[in-house]
Protein backbone atom coordinates (compact mmCIF):
# COMPACT_ATOMS: atom_id res chain seq x y z
CA UNK A 1 0.00 0.00 0.00
CA UNK A 2 2.79 2.56 1.30
CA UNK A 3 4.58 1.77 -2.70
CA UNK A 4 1.83 2.46 -4.26
CA UNK A 5 0.91 5.60 -2.39
CA UNK A 6 4.26 6.49 -2.42
CA UNK A 7 4.32 6.58 -6.75
CA UNK A 8 0.87 8.23 -6.34
CA UNK A 9 2.35 11.38 -4.88
CA UNK A 10 5.88 11.19 -7.09
CA UNK A 11 3.73 10.55 -10.36
CA UNK A 12 1.80 14.12 -8.87
CA UNK A 13 4.92 15.75 -8.22
CA UNK A 14 6.61 15.11 -11.70
CA UNK A 15 3.07 16.31 -13.30
CA UNK A 16 3.25 19.43 -11.41
CA UNK A 17 6.51 20.14 -12.59
CA UNK A 18 6.07 19.39 -16.16
CA UNK A 19 3.07 21.35 -15.98
CA UNK A 20 4.62 24.36 -14.54
CA UNK A 21 7.94 24.23 -17.52
CA UNK A 22 5.55 24.29 -20.15
CA UNK A 23 5.60 27.18 -22.48
CA UNK A 24 8.10 29.22 -19.79
CA UNK A 25 10.75 31.43 -21.32
CA UNK A 26 14.36 30.81 -20.37
CA UNK A 27 16.99 33.64 -21.54
CA UNK A 28 20.50 31.89 -22.24
CA UNK A 29 23.62 33.45 -20.92
CA UNK A 30 25.10 35.92 -23.97
CA UNK A 31 27.86 33.31 -24.97
CA UNK A 32 28.90 32.91 -28.78
CA UNK A 33 27.62 29.83 -30.30
CA UNK A 34 29.39 26.79 -29.80
CA UNK A 35 29.38 24.69 -32.93
CA UNK A 36 25.60 24.54 -33.67
CA UNK A 37 24.55 21.42 -36.04
CA UNK A 38 24.77 22.15 -39.57
CA UNK A 39 20.75 21.33 -39.93
CA UNK A 40 20.19 24.58 -37.39
CA UNK A 41 23.21 26.96 -38.99
CA UNK A 42 21.70 25.94 -42.16
CA UNK A 43 18.00 26.87 -40.67
CA UNK A 44 18.97 30.38 -39.72
CA UNK A 45 17.65 33.13 -42.02
CA UNK A 46 20.64 35.74 -43.04
CA UNK A 47 19.44 38.96 -42.45
CA UNK A 48 16.80 38.11 -40.10
CA UNK A 49 17.18 39.26 -36.35
CA UNK A 50 15.51 36.48 -35.21
CA UNK A 51 14.85 33.08 -36.37
CA UNK A 52 12.79 30.80 -34.19
CA UNK A 53 13.89 27.65 -34.76
CA UNK A 54 11.36 24.84 -33.66
CA UNK A 55 12.56 21.29 -33.00
CA UNK A 56 10.01 19.26 -33.83
CA UNK A 57 9.19 15.28 -34.41
CA UNK A 58 6.65 13.41 -36.56
CA UNK A 59 4.36 12.12 -34.36
CA UNK A 60 4.22 15.31 -31.82
CA UNK A 61 0.57 16.47 -30.98
CA UNK A 62 1.96 19.84 -29.43
CA UNK A 63 4.38 20.51 -32.33
CA UNK A 64 1.40 21.02 -34.71
CA UNK A 65 0.20 23.78 -32.51
CA UNK A 66 3.50 25.53 -31.87
CA UNK A 67 4.19 25.44 -35.33
CA UNK A 68 0.71 27.25 -35.44
CA UNK A 69 1.39 29.83 -33.25
CA UNK A 70 5.18 30.25 -34.22
CA UNK A 71 4.11 30.41 -38.12
CA UNK A 72 1.10 33.32 -37.47
CA UNK A 73 3.69 34.94 -35.08
CA UNK A 74 6.53 35.65 -37.64
CA UNK A 75 4.06 36.50 -40.19
CA UNK A 76 3.32 39.66 -38.67
CA UNK A 77 6.12 40.53 -36.96
CA UNK A 78 9.19 42.22 -38.95
CA UNK A 79 12.84 40.88 -38.19
CA UNK A 80 11.03 37.35 -37.38
CA UNK A 81 11.72 34.22 -38.91
CA UNK A 82 9.91 30.84 -37.90
CA UNK A 83 11.49 27.77 -39.50
CA UNK A 84 10.43 23.59 -38.33
CA UNK A 85 13.19 21.22 -38.02
CA UNK A 86 12.02 18.01 -37.47
CA UNK A 87 14.58 15.53 -35.77
CA UNK A 88 12.77 12.07 -36.28
CA UNK A 89 16.06 11.45 -37.92
CA UNK A 90 18.09 13.33 -36.88
CA UNK A 91 18.06 12.83 -32.92
CA UNK A 92 21.94 13.85 -32.92
CA UNK A 93 20.23 17.19 -33.41
CA UNK A 94 18.33 17.78 -30.49
CA UNK A 95 20.99 15.74 -28.59
CA UNK A 96 23.64 18.31 -29.63
CA UNK A 97 21.33 21.06 -28.73
CA UNK A 98 20.79 19.23 -25.06
CA UNK A 99 16.73 19.42 -26.41
CA UNK A 100 15.01 16.84 -23.93
CA UNK A 101 11.77 17.10 -25.40
CA UNK A 102 9.82 18.22 -28.48
CA UNK A 103 8.58 20.88 -29.44
CA UNK A 104 11.28 22.94 -27.78
CA UNK A 105 11.65 26.43 -29.66
CA UNK A 106 15.64 28.11 -30.11
CA UNK A 107 15.62 32.20 -30.63
CA UNK A 108 18.53 32.83 -32.57
CA UNK A 109 20.09 35.46 -33.64
CA UNK A 110 21.42 35.24 -37.83
CA UNK A 111 25.08 34.77 -36.32
CA UNK A 112 23.87 31.89 -34.50
CA UNK A 113 23.94 33.30 -30.87
CA UNK A 114 20.60 32.09 -28.53
CA UNK A 115 18.52 34.51 -27.07
CA UNK A 116 16.03 32.17 -25.34
CA UNK A 117 14.32 28.73 -25.47
CA UNK A 118 10.87 27.41 -24.63
CA UNK A 119 9.61 24.00 -24.05
CA UNK A 120 6.66 23.06 -24.63
CA UNK A 121 4.13 25.50 -26.57
CA UNK A 122 5.10 29.26 -26.11
CA UNK A 123 2.53 32.02 -25.11
CA UNK A 124 2.69 34.02 -28.44
CA UNK A 125 2.25 37.41 -26.77
CA UNK A 126 4.97 36.57 -23.94
CA UNK A 127 7.52 35.38 -26.47
CA UNK A 128 6.92 38.64 -28.05
CA UNK A 129 7.79 40.60 -25.37
CA UNK A 130 10.77 38.46 -24.56
CA UNK A 131 11.93 38.91 -28.05
CA UNK A 132 10.90 42.97 -28.37
CA UNK A 133 14.34 44.11 -27.49
CA UNK A 134 16.12 42.00 -30.30
CA UNK A 135 13.70 43.21 -33.41
CA UNK A 136 14.02 46.19 -35.21
CA UNK A 137 11.40 48.24 -34.55
CA UNK A 138 8.65 49.31 -36.45
CA UNK A 139 8.78 52.81 -38.25
CA UNK A 140 5.04 54.62 -38.26
CA UNK A 141 4.28 56.32 -41.29
CA UNK A 142 2.21 59.32 -40.82
CA UNK A 143 3.38 59.78 -37.00
CA UNK A 144 2.25 62.94 -35.34
CA UNK A 145 6.37 63.41 -34.79
CA UNK A 146 6.77 64.08 -38.60
CA UNK A 147 5.44 67.93 -38.17
CA UNK A 148 3.29 69.60 -40.89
Amino acid sequence: MWVLAGTLVAGLVVGVLLHRRNGRIRTTTPEAPSGLPEPVVEALAPGTAVTLVQISTTFCAPCRHTRAVLSHLAKRTEGLTHVDLDVTDRPHVARDLGVLRTPTTLALTSSGRELLRVSGVPKAQELLTALEPHLVPRVERGSHSQGG
